[in-house]
């Protein structure tokens, strides 16, 4: 990765924004050899704390750019989620394991966000494709049929200048300039709140249950979470008349965080942040016009009470980067780029959604709903299925496209993830698909499935009874999926069709030779 290019002339991506989405988006790119130039308002990695978790299914994607260990290292598994009363007493407790699930890592992660953006920079500067432009403004970005014209600004410099793109990306931010270029607006989910924001650094133990705190107050909701090794975080919802102003000084600060810090002396700790947010829930009523789409913030804006901010951006960057990637090459027919808004649309409004909706059930009510919480909440902590509801990190399965192939009158696992499971001692299914279309499959593969896998040099992995994938297969009543690059079942059932069955067939250029072997990892797998 260059980080101080000359200017270039043409670049066929160009990405607004290098914050994980723009990052993650060219980091899957240059996986597949696609160039891509990355304009960045900022010199180098913001450095004020912002998200703080992720799941095992953003996680996933992390390991497939090749920080997965890394990861591991600067963030901690969530340990589950603790619902207080005002007075902070317990009203239900759901405990997670910080075992791997079902895609191998915890289900829960925290970390630091200006720590995993430096993790996928340094990623990034393996790959010679990926150039990174940081301190330029982007001004306008334009589209007349052709190529996207991108001008920017130099904002150290002043010197102006252009680039031409086959396609523009725009993963910059809530305040985006790619979405107002495209002219399009977004749509209210008719939720603002104000809250403040605190981090603060201690080298002291402060003794608390390592979970999530949810203070379920009507008149001051609050979350308190240990992020890393030293480092707490809180947010408290504000009153009408209050701003982060009032919050400045250590003095003012210390009535809010004393019921967690009573013990603590004024030098035993660094407040490094207090800020004031307002936590929306908004998406973008257009998410592509011709060869310009949103990603990330710039496409919804989501409340923090799910986790699923920053997450929802790295999962725009891997449903569209590989379908970007097959258009470019020839592999995949253009108008497969409508499947990203098709797909990626309904998912993250249904993740806003019940965002909106555990905050509202945690926040409003007045004195009537902290005496249903106080009635209701410990005798439905109790019940399986509201425990597994709460503690699950399974996310809404894709809706039907032309790459998710769902029948109406049952039920398959198209349009949700194929487990990470075990292949062998050292392998997951993720390294063995490598980013390529993947048949799993328990019978020996037909010779139109061959051919298929050909066209789009994937890979043929023949599974086995008592392995992990199989017992999958079989709970779904399935003999075989067709798995997606970024890991989404396409298609599954007792045979599967080509996908080729549903788009027109690629072009001569598109045929990438013979796949990779049948891979037989053998029955006890």
């Amino acid at each position: 990765m260059s980080t101080h290019p000359a200017p270039q002339a043409h670049s066929p991506v160009v990405i607004v924004g290098a914050g994980p989405t723009g990052l993650t988006a060219a980091t899957l790119l240059a996986q597949y050899g696609v160039e891509t130039l990355l304009l960045e308002r900022w010199p180098g990695v913001h450095a004020r704390p912002r998200a703080v978790h992720l799941d095992d299914e953003v996680y996933r994607i992390l390991a497939r750019l090749g920080i997965g260990e890394q990861f591991a290292a600067v963030s901690r598994p969530g340990q589950g989620l603790r619902l207080l009363d005002p007075r902070l007493r317990v009203l239900a407790e759901f405990r997670r394991s910080a075992e791997p699930g079902v895609h191998g890592y915890p289900a829960a992660n925290m970390y630091d966000q200006p720590d995993l953006e430096a993790l996928l920079r340094g990623n990034l500067a393996r790959y010679p494709s990926a150039t990174l432009h940081s301190g330029v403004e982007v001004t306008a970005i334009d589209q007349d049929g052709g190529p996207v014209t991108v001008s920017y600004t130099d904002r150290a410099s002043g010197t102006r200048s252009t680039v031409t793109a086959s396609y523009v990306l725009g993963c910059d931010g809530a305040n985006s300039v790619t979405r107002t270029a495209i002219g399009t607006r977004t749509k209210d989910l008719g939720f603002a709140q104000r809250w403040l924001v605190v981090d603060l650094a201690t080298e002291a133990d402060l003794g608390h249950w390592e979970g999530v705190h949810q203070v379920c107050d009507p008149h001051r909701a609050a979350t308190f979470m240990r992020v890393g090794a030293t480092r707490y975080r809180w947010e408290f919802r504000l009153l009408p008349h209050e701003s982060s102003d009032d919050f400045q000084q250590p003095r003012q600060l210390r009535p809010l965080i004393a019921p967690w810090t009573a013990d603590l002396a004024p030098d035993q700790f660094q407040v490094l942040r207090v800020a004031e947010y307002t936590f929306r829930a908004q998406i973008a009523r257009t998410w592509r016009d011709r060869r310009v789409f949103l990603l990330g913030d710039a496409a919804h804006l989501t409340p923090p009470f799910i986790g699923q901010g920053l997450g929802a951006g790295v999962r725009d960057a891997a449903n569209l980067a590989w379908k970007l990637a097959g258009v470019l090459n020839g592999s995949w027919p253009e108008h497969v780029l409508d499947s990203y808004q098709a797909e990626r649309k309904p998912h993250a409004t249904a993740m806003i959604r019940l965002a909106k909706l555990i905050g509202t059930v945690m926040t409003r009510g007045g004195r009537t709903g902290n005496a249903l919480r106080a009635a209701l909440l410990p005798r439905l902590s109790r019940l399986p299925a509201v425990r597994r509801q709460v503690l699950t990190s399974r996310t809404p399965a894709l809706h039907r496209s032309a790459l998710v192939v769902r029948p109406r009158l049952r039920r398959t696992p198209a349009g949700t993830l194929c487990p990470n499971a075990r292949i062998n001692d050292t392998q997951r299914f993720d390294d063995l698909a490598a980013g390529r279309l993947t048949l799993v499959t328990v019978d020996e593969p037909t010779t139109r499935q061959v051919e298929m896998i050909t066209r789009h040099g994937g890979r043929i992995l023949i599974v086995f009874p008592g392995s992990e994938l199989f017992r999958w297969l079989h709970a779904a009543r399935m003999l075989a999926a067709l798995v997606r690059p970024d890991g989404t079942v396409l298609s599954a059932g007792h045979g599967v069709g080509s996908p080729e069955d549903r788009l027109h067939r690629p072009t001569a250029a598109a045929t990438t030779g013979r796949p990779s072997p049948p891979h037989r990892p053998g029955p006890d797998a």
